[in-house]
């Protein structure tokens, strides 16, 4: 056991790196599973920043897409928060140094994206906004005394005392290793989602639940895990995880085709590409299951542009042999956000006392049933801001020298055949179309798979997110934003309201699922 002072960070993503520069000079411990910079699903987002720049917006404007986009269960004060103070974040990361994409006359350039009602995505070179951005405020934390990072280190589980987070147990994420445990006065989770909980997802390989189950356990409330969003156009070439083709392609008037050529977004919605995802994502999934191996056609919007403009996508489309100057790109589904997560309140604090999060690992009340394009980053920005002042606000500022971490020998690692059904059970039953008997299905085999490796506490951390995942969806007896349920089509009024749910809970349903097994 160790005992720091230094308020502990658990993540290296945008709002693990933007919260250690919030609370500078309070010494903080980053714990990070990778180099500085590697596996933060903050790296991959290509889309940028949603914010209102330009003059014709408004933070209203932004709020009121929020609102809508989120299916009836936005909470609508959050929204308005967020968006009224998300002009400042980007003033602030272009002090820092972002090399945000900029017009003659100096202002913004903005991306429009799906649901918004404006060009309010600010971007970097196209589609490298979140490499950009990490890329800047990694410089800037090297360039700060008071942080400290550990990589190469993965949290398993919290110490709780009373009711309290005390601290958080680490191993070595490089090689097995038995745990160490780390107390501290202060812990913000800032770990990221669970897309690594399904076989098709455009999450880095550690992003698998990990964060978000370890607060479960340790006993957090937690907020809308049935919803999930599916990333429509993940590049379909075999790569796991899947490649993004960034929505601002769709933005730039790239549109979707099947293997006949049909344009088959224009019968889905009036916005045909442009509609908000999960109605995009579930018109792409039905063209794969028919056989018609959907696509995203750039060649007319774009032609030789796309290769300057996107250069990510370019060097996806040159690593699979496709030259999307003349081909079409196959696309799939791929899960890719989560918007629900660790319950949040507005300056970032969870149900346990000296805990907090910030970034896709929560759930604020600003995504809904589901996530407006491009406010992912933003929400990430806002809450690690405002939970780096709650925990300066309630810790006191002292000196800590630098932790100095010894792993013990033994330790396991999960099973690979075990993470891998795990997830291919996933896509199958808790995925972009869901069904009461599919979602009872996937409960009970979480909980066989839980209970052949209930000694590994990484492993339990993912599948107590895929049991909250699937519990909640299978109460959830509708259809709402990324939920969609085949036996229950239609929203239900009644249901417009978040989920509030503990493990306990979930565990509840699960063990009603298994009961009712055939």
């Amino acid at each position: 056991m160790i005992r720091t002072d230094r308020i502990v960070i658990v993540g290296a993503g945008l709002g693990a790196l933007y919260a250690a520069l919030e609370l500078a000079p309070r010494p903080v411990l980053m714990i990070s599973p990778e180099v500085l910079g590697d596996g933060a699903s903050s790296a991959w987002a290509q889309g940028g920043v949603a914010a209102a720049m330009a003059a014709s917006d408004s933070p209203e404007a932004h709020a009121a897409d929020t609102v809508k986009a989120g299916a009836g269960t936005v909470d609508a004060e959050v929204a308005a928060m967020v968006t009224r103070v998300a002009r400042d974040h980007i003033l602030d990361l272009t002090n820092l140094g972002t090399p945000f994409d900029r017009a003659a006359d100096g202002g913004y350039v903005m991306s429009r994206e799906a649901a918004h009602s404006a060009a309010r995505v600010v971007r970097v070179q196209g589609d490298q906004a979140g490499k950009q951005i990490m890329e800047t405020l990694i410089a800037a934390l090297r360039a700060t005394p008071s942080a400290q990072v550990i990589e190469g280190a993965l949290a398993t589980r919290l110490e709780t005392e009373g009711g309290r987070v005390a601290g958080v147990w680490i191993t070595s994420a490089r090689e097995p290793s038995g745990d160490v445990l780390i107390k501290a006065p202060a812990v913000l989770l800032a770990g990221g989602g669970s897309g690594g909980l399904y076989a098709h997802t455009t999450n880095p390989p550690r992003i698998r639940g990990q964060v978000i189950g370890m607060a479960a356990r340790a006993g957090a409330l937690m907020a809308d895990p049935e919803f999930v969003q599916f990333h429509p156009t993940g590049f379909d070439i075999g790569e796991d995880p899947a490649p993004l083709a960034t929505e601002a392609l769709r933005g730039e008037g790239a549109i979707l085709i099947n293997r006949q050529g049909e344009r088959f977004m224009l019968s889905v919605h009036p916005d045909a590409e442009l509609a908000p995802r999960d109605i995009v994502a579930r018109a792409i999934f039905a063209e794969t299951q028919a056989g018609n191996r959907p696509m995203l056609d750039t060649r007319a919007a774009l032609g030789a542009k796309v290769l300057t403009m996107f250069p990510s996508v370019a060097e996806t489309c040159a690593r699979a042999g496709i030259d999307p100057v003349a081909d079409p790109i196959p696309v799939a589904v791929a899960a890719h956000y989560h918007m629900g997560g660790i319950a949040a309140d507005p300056a970032g604090r969870t149900s346990l006392e000296g805990l907090w999060v910030c970034g896709e690992a929560s759930s604020t009340g600003l995504h809904g049933a589901n996530r407006l394009a491009s406010n992912g980053l933003l929400e990430a920005l806002v809450y690690a801001r405002n939970a780096a002042a709650d925990i300066a606000a309630n810790t006191t500022l002292a000196e800590a020298a630098p932790v100095v971490i010894r792993f013990p020998e033994g330790g396991s690692a999960p099973d690979p055949l075990a993470v891998a059904e795990l997830r291919q059970m996933m896509t199958a039953h808790v995925g972009v179309r869901r069904t009461g008997s599919g979602l009872s299905t996937a409960l009970r085999t979480i909980a066989r798979l839980e209970a052949d490796h209930a000694n590994d506490p990484s492993f339990l951390n993912m599948t107590a997110t895929a049991t909250l995942i699937a519990a909640a969806a299978l109460s959830r007896e509708e259809s709402r934003g990324g939920h969609w349920r085949d036996d229950f089509p239609s929203q239900n009024p009644d249901l417009a309201h978040r989920t509030l749910i503990t493990l306990t809970d979930a565990m509840a349903i699960r063990d009603a699922a298994a009961k009712d097994a055939p």
